[in-house]
C-alpha cells in the first residue's frame, strides 16, 4: 500500500526535505562528472537552486560556530555571520564554482594580427584548497594570436581569469586551467601565463612568513617551442618582486 502511494506522489513533493546538495550531487553522480573544489557544477544547478544552497550553507555554518563555542544569540558581532559567509562563499570568492562562464564577445582578426600581445597585470583573488585561506595575486597573459582566428577584448581575459580564479584552487592547477580555458576560446598560435601570488596559508598561519610568494607559468605553442619570443614576453613582465 506505501508503495502504491509513493507511486501517486508528484516527484517534487517526493524530493521535499531533501537538502539541494544532495540533489545536485546525484545528478553529478549520474553525469559521472567530478565535482573536486576547483571545478564548475553550474551545468548541474537549476533556477532557484542557489538560493536554497545559500540557506543550507547558512544551516550548516551555524553548527560550525556552534562547535567553536560562539553564542552567536548573544554576541551581537556574530549573530549574522553564518549568512555572511554563506553569501560570502557562493556569491562572491567561490562564485565561479556555481554561475557558467562569461559571455566572451569575438572580433574578426581583420588585419590578420600575429604578432605578441601582453595583458596583464591582472588582480586575481582566490582561496587555497587545503585551509580556504586567501591567495591574492596578478596574472600576466601573452598571446600570439592566429592570423586566421578571431580575437577577444582585453577585459575579456580579466573576466576569464576571475571565473577561474573564483574557486578554491591551488596556483600550479589554476594556470593550467586558466591556459585551456583561453586556448579554447581564442586558439592562438602561442599563449603564455605567468601568476605571482601570496598565500595567506603562509603568512596567516603556518610558517607566518609575510613576504614569500609563488610564482609559476605556463606556455604553450610558440612560447614553448621559440625561446627567443618566450624571452621578450617575460622581458617585458613588469613584476614588483
Amino acid at each position: 500500500m506505501l508503495m502504491k502511494m509513493q507511486s501517486r506522489m508528484n516527484p517534487n513533493e517526493a524530493d521535499e526535505g531533501t537538502p539541494v546538495s544532495v540533489k545536485i550531487r546525484e545528478r553529478i553522480a549520474a553525469a559521472r562528472k567530478r565535482f573536486n573544489a576547483n571545478d564548475n557544477i553550474a551545468q548541474f544547478i537549476e533556477p532557484g537552486e542557489l538560493d536554497l544552497l545559500l540557506d543550507e550553507v547558512e544551516e550548516k555554518m551555524k553548527g560550525v560556530l556552534s562547535s567553536l563555542v560562539i553564542d552567536t544569540e548573544r554576541d551581537h558581532n556574530t549573530d549574522n555571520t553564518a549568512r555572511r559567509v554563506a553569501k560570502m562563499y557562493l556569491q562572491e570568492v567561490f562564485k565561479g564554482r556555481y554561475v557558467a562562464a562569461p559571455t566572451i564577445t569575438e572580433f574578426p582578426n581583420a588585419e590578420h594580427l600575429n604578432e605578441l600581445m601582453i595583458v596583464g597585470p591582472i588582480t586575481v583573488r582566490s582561496a587555497c584548497s587545503h585551509h580556504f585561506c586567501p591567495v591574492i595575486g596578478q596574472i600576466w597573459i601573452g598571446v600570439l594570436p592566429n592570423e586566421h582566428t578571431n580575437v577577444i577584448g582585453l577585459s575579456k581575459y580579466a573576466r576569464l581569469a576571475e571565473w577561474i580564479m573564483g574557486r578554491p584552487q591551488i596556483q600550479e592547477e589554476a594556470v593550467v586551467q586558466l591556459a585551456d580555458l583561453i586556448q579554447e576560446k581564442t586558439q592562438p598560435d602561442g599563449l603564455a601565463i605567468v601568476m605571482e601570488a601570496s598565500h595567506f596559508c603562509m603568512s596567516w598561519r603556518g610558517v607566518k612568513d609575510m613576504d614569500s610568494k609563488m610564482i609559476n607559468s605556463v606556455m604553450r605553442g610558440a612560447f614553448l617551442k621559440n625561446p627567443d619570443l618566450r624571452r621578450e614576453f617575460l622581458s617585458l613582465i613588469p613584476r614588483k618582486g
